[in-house]
């Protein structure tokens, strides 16, 4: 049997892959750093499936050489990949797994913006009745900035399914399966007459504060910012100045710069034109079953010896 590690949020997402998992003996684990990596040494345990905590310190001397880091997901801005591989660890995410829950993510936040769901339905829990005036997608414009795999599903859905106009921002050529109206290179071009941008690039350090308050004047007048990707990727004190000023419409977001969310100085949970999620745009049943049997195959080829048909991340 495989001796493997889960964190205990990850493993209480689908209790039942992991416990019925044929060939592994999956355990529930501590989130904590420290604490995992207290218990990688008592088990003696060579693989580990962690969520989206950061890990940068003891875990990386516990794991032994040749083990597994298995991200469950795809973002890995929270594994140190260098340190790892220095260690001789092997890291691996889950793509193809999450993509379909993230961009129905994103379409349900538009429609949150468009419609005013949240505020009509807190009246209605008040005891008012105050029916709220939205817009329809119908003819409206959408910037995709970043048309990878969950990028162009949102383009398709909100292309063939709404009827939007769609403006792609990408790097290199298109992806095939991209049905954008039209695709440009920069963010000022997408941007200047979209009513709803959503943001679907790499928390990378080349895009910390992407979203910063110079981008965020090039938006259109009352238009909506939507990001499922990462919070890196905003400067969320220019946000909240963005949105205290009106200057746009508002915004929703899934991501934060800390999470739990923690402001930092400017509490974006003050404002009414901020719509906030705990990172649940790959938290369904069906997205987390996928991650789950992704990162246990990962483990499976590493145990038989065939690194290089896993997802690494850190390839040797």
């Amino acid at each position: 049997m495989i001796t493997v590690l889960v964190t205990q949020p990850q493993y209480d997402k689908v209790r039942e892959v992991f416990e019925h998992a044929e060939g592994f003996q999956c355990f529930p684990a501590p989130e904590s750093e420290p604490e995992l990596a207290r218990l990688v040494r008592e088990k003696h345990a060579k693989y580990v499936i962690v969520g989206g905590a950061p890990y940068r310190n003891e875990l990386y001397d516990a794991v032994p050489k040749g083990g597994v880091i298995a991200r469950f997901g795809v973002g890995c801005d929270n594994i140190d990949l260098p340190r790892a591989a220095e260690k001789g660890i092997y890291c691996t995410n889950t793509p193809g797994a999450l993509e379909q829950s993230v961009a129905e993510c994103a379409i349900g936040m538009i429609l949150l913006a468009a419609r005013q769901f949240i505020a009509a339905a807190d009246d209605c829990r008040n005891g008012l009745w105050q029916p709220q005036t939205g817009c329809e997608l119908a003819g409206k414009t959408l910037a995709v900035i970043g048309c990878g795999a969950i990028g162009s599903r949102v383009a398709a859905i909100a292309k063939n399914g709404f009827g939007m106009s769609v403006t792609g921002v990408i790097r290199s050529a298109p992806r095939p399966d991209c049905p954008a109206d039209r695709f440009v290179k920069n963010w000022s071009d997408a941007v200047a007459d979209a009513d709803f941008v959503s943001l679907h690039i790499p928390g990378s350090p080349e895009n910390l504060n992407y979203v910063s308050a110079g981008r965020l004047k090039q938006m259109k007048p009352g238009s909506w910012l939507i990001n499922t990707a990462r919070g890196s990727v905003v400067d969320e004190a220019a946000l909240y100045d963005a949105l205290l000023s009106g200057r746009i419409g508002g915004a929703v977001s899934d991501v934060f710069r800390q999470e739990p969310y923690a402001p930092s100085g400017k509490d974006l949970r003050t404002l009414p034109n901020m719509i906030m999620t705990p990172h649940i745009g790959s938290s369904t049943r069906e997205a987390c079953r996928r991650i789950a049997l992704a990162a246990l195959k990962n483990i499976r080829l590493c145990e038989l010896g065939d690194p290089l048909s896993m997802n690494l991340l850190n390839p040797r």
